[in-house]
């Protein structure tokens, strides 16, 4: 293999490059990303970074000299618009076109928005574009600050919201947020972090329209589809994402909410492999920081191979950071299984718990508790089935 395309300069993009260079190909390498900037870190974009604590050049995820040693040439703010298989080559966006031996998806995925008009004062938090645009429409006065959606992203920026001196709402269709990873016991006590914080959660309600007004079309209100209407000057929209596999169509690859590949990251042809939120690998899409950085040097080492020698099976985890508190997960938990609080209390937004199915332990959860949590999760995942050759 004389020349690997990397399509996605993000995370599990960065870190494909970096795995294809430590296993020894020293061909062409070549990496395209629509973004104008170079790898950054995206987790900061709703937190340190949205509340001004950590500025762009924080956020890099290489520095000059690792750029340098990675040998690649960087096609940024260019789009992939299609794959002829056939040819090997890659469509991209000018009419231009790449031909290459190998090839790596990692396209990522874009937030999902709501039906309608968008106002002035609508956004979505994905990109460092993204939270710039953020930003800067909260900076100087108190602004009425709606999030649409409790998960993660919502959560995330609703505490950084309420940081700032913002007055917060949040709206989650669903009765509980983060209902199906915590379970309902573990799902209402991270929903009081938004109360303890003067934060008004409104669960068991959509969004209907949001209304704007004047020359600018300017945001006034969120309408809820019980028919309330919400103040309302800033809206972040916090609903999920969608894998970005609209440019593969046509291609030939089999796509299902992703680009399905085995659980070595590999495709139907094996000179092509998907890693990151893009990949649905083994039935299923994670899309976690974590989950990107493992699978990439799984995924390479299958490209280079040919075929699939290794699997990534490690244990799903993921954190996130609200009003100071950093909550983390691991595991499989299931609908019925049991948890059980193992140190700590809820009532002090510090705890320790297991889940439990039938004598065994299938997921851990932590609020402010990293080293026990970390102990925890190590012993979860000798039980499990990690990454295996």
């Amino acid at each position: 293999m004389k020349s690997v395309a990397v399509i996605g300069a993000s995370l599990a993009g960065l870190y494909a490059a970096r795995a294809l260079r430590a296993q020894g190909f020293d061909g062409r390498l070549v990496i395209v990303g629509d973004e104008r900037h170079r790898p950054y870190d995206r987790p900061p974009l709703s937190k340190d970074f949205l509340t001004g604590a950590t500025g762009q050049d924080q956020l890099a995820l290489a520095d000059a000299e690792e750029i340098a040693e990675l040998d690649a040439e960087w096609l940024l703010g260019t789009r992939a618009t299609g794959l002829d298989t056939t040819a090997g080559a890659v469509l991209l966006d000018g009419g231009r076109s790449l031909t290459t031996d190998g090839l790596v998806l990692a396209t990522g995925a874009a937030p999902r928005r709501l039906p309608g008009a968008a106002p002035t004062g609508t956004h979505t938090l994905r990109t460092l574009d993204d939270a710039q645009a953020l930003r800067a429409d909260l900076a100087g006065a108190t602004r009425r600050v709606v999030v649409i959606g409790a998960g993660f992203i919502g959560a995330e920026v609703a505490s950084s919201c309420a940081a700032l001196g913002h007055e917060v709402t949040v709206v989650e269709a669903a009765p509980l947020p983060l209902l199906p990873q915590l379970g309902e016991e573990m799902a209402r006590i991270c929903a009081a972090l938004h109360a303890d914080h003067k934060v008004t959660l409104l669960t068991g309600t959509g969004v209907s329209r949001l209304h704007g007004a004047g020359t600018d079309d300017r945001l006034t209100a969120v309408e809820l589809s019980d028919g309330r209407l919400l103040p309302a000057d800033v809206v972040v929209v916090g609903i999920g994402v969608r894998p970005h596999t609209a440019w593969l169509e046509g291609s030939g690859l089999p796509l299902d909410d992703g680009v399905v590949c085995d659980a070595g990251g590999v495709t139907p042809l094996p000179h092509i492999v998907a890693v990151g939120d893009v990949a649905r690998a083994d039935g299923s899409r994670a899309e976690h920081w974590t989950s990107a950085t493992e699978q990439a040097a799984v995924a390479v080492r299958n490209l280079l191979a040919g075929s699939t020698v290794a699997t990534h099976r490690a244990l799903p985890y993921f954190w996130s950071d609200q009003y100071g508190v950093r909550i983390q997960f691991a595991g499989r938990r299931a609908p019925g299984d049991t948890p059980r609080l193992v140190e700590g209390s809820p009532d002090d937004r510090s705890f320790l718990a297991c889940y439990e199915r039938d004598g065994r332990t299938t997921a851990v959860l932590a609020l402010n508790r990293p080293r026990p949590f970390m102990r925890l999760r190590r012993e979860l995942a000798r039980t499990t089935h990690p990454a295996t050759a």
